[in-house]
């Protein structure tokens, strides 16, 4: 049987200070549906990651990974999400554990069941061709359980900050039109591989989506990361019995802190008895994961500058300044600019942030820095 999981445990440190530990950035209202005026009420990522994969699968089969701390949250935005179908993380343990996890508890209550993976961070157009990319890296595993199935964007610059894929010949299917064999998966390249990569036009972004048999997963994990691997097999034995939540508490925090990336796909596109197959999507991509990526969602005024947007309640006001982005979630406040260029300014009650476009990536690094009442 299909299933979908949705990764909606991340901090949101690059979108600080809106995205803070009792907000996270996957409940904030970022976006507005598209060709929606601005008196349209704005939706949270997640709201549109769930209303995205409607009708893929059974309704009954849909989960939201994520931490526990955030299960009120999301039932009260997504009431459809409630009880088992949120799989709370004690802690963050990165997104080997998330889909560990869910593979843990899939393989225990549907033995042949294949899961994709969608992340809350994406704005996606058009939906129709998502639906049927989607469909296609089902049907790629249904017909060959061993694969594991990515899916692919061609990349518009050199990013650093996105998995690449490099693409082998097309999968020998005259009905998977857009699938073909990994020859290798790189997370997280430097700035000079990232160019070369995109110069050579045989590497695409991984978008962070996936579809694969819940057994399969976890065999990848057991081969690959073994001491996940043993882990997450003692949570499975205990879920659904009285134990189900002393021991996730218990064992959860004592698995290895690793993306799925680095952990599986990295190893596993050079491995020759593993079989990985990357789905092309010929789409509108944006993952909106920090604020110069929120901006690409806002249009522009005539010198580049990017004004508030579904977040802002504030008022801004530039003068001789140019492709500055600026949000205020305080009505009463105003924010002014003259003579700049290239800033980011995000203001809220709580916190002001000021940092020039080229630092977004940094901002991890501030945000360990703050005391937690901050974060």
């Amino acid at each position: 049987m299909r299933h979908a999981m949705i990764m909606a445990g991340g901090l949101g440190t690059r979108l600080w200070p809106m995205s803070r530990g009792g907000r996270p950035k996957q409940l904030l209202p970022l976006v507005r549906p598209a060709g929606a005026p601005d008196s349209a009420p704005a939706k949270s990522l997640l709201q549109v990651a769930a209303e995205r994969i409607e009708g893929l699968v059974p309704a009954g089969n849909c989960y939201i990974c994520t931490a526990e701390q955030y299960r009120s949250a999301i039932s009260a935005s997504l009431p459809a999400f409630s009880g088992e179908r949120i799989l709370g993380e004690p802690v963050p343990r990165d997104t080997l554990n998330a889909v560990g996890l869910t593979a843990a508890v899939l393989a225990k209550i549907d033995p042949e069941g294949v899961f994709a993976v969608f992340t809350a961070d994406h704005v996606i157009e058009p939906q129709e061709v998502f639906r049927q990319r989607v469909e296609l890296g089902f049907k790629l595993v249904e017909a060959d359980p061993t694969r594991l199935v990515c899916f692919s964007i061609k990349p518009t610059y050199a990013a650093t900050g996105f998995g690449y894929i490099e693409r082998a010949g097309p999968v020998p299917d005259k009905h998977a039109p857009g699938a073909y064999r990994v020859a290798r998966y790189v997370e997280k390249p430097n700035l000079q591989r990232a160019q070369a990569y995109v110069a050579s036009g045989m590497f695409s972004w991984n978008s962070g989506m996936f579809v694969w048999k819940a057994r399969t997963v976890l065999e990848c994990i057991r081969r690959f990361k073994p001491e996940a691997h043993a882990g997450l097999m003692k949570i499975q034995q205990a879920w659904g019995t009285a134990q189900q939540t002393q021991v996730l508490a218990e064992v959860y925090p004592t698995l290895p802190k690793i993306s799925v990336d680095y952990a599986i796909m990295e190893p596993a596109s050079t491995d020759q008895s593993v079989s990985v197959v990357t789905v092309e999507m010929d789409l509108s991509w944006l993952d909106v994961g920090s604020w110069p990526s929120y901006g690409q969602t806002l249009t522009h005024d005539a010198h580049g500058n990017r004004l508030g947007g579904a977040l802002s309640a504030g008022k801004a006001l530039t003068v001789q300044s140019k492709d500055n982005l600026l949000v205020s979630s305080d009505p009463s406040h105003t924010i002014a600019l003259l003579g700049c260029e290239d800033l980011i300014v995000i203001h809220t009650p709580e916190a002001t942030l000021v940092m020039p476009r080229a630092k977004a990536e940094e901002l991890k690094t501030l945000h360990g820095l703050l005391g937690e009442e901050m974060k």
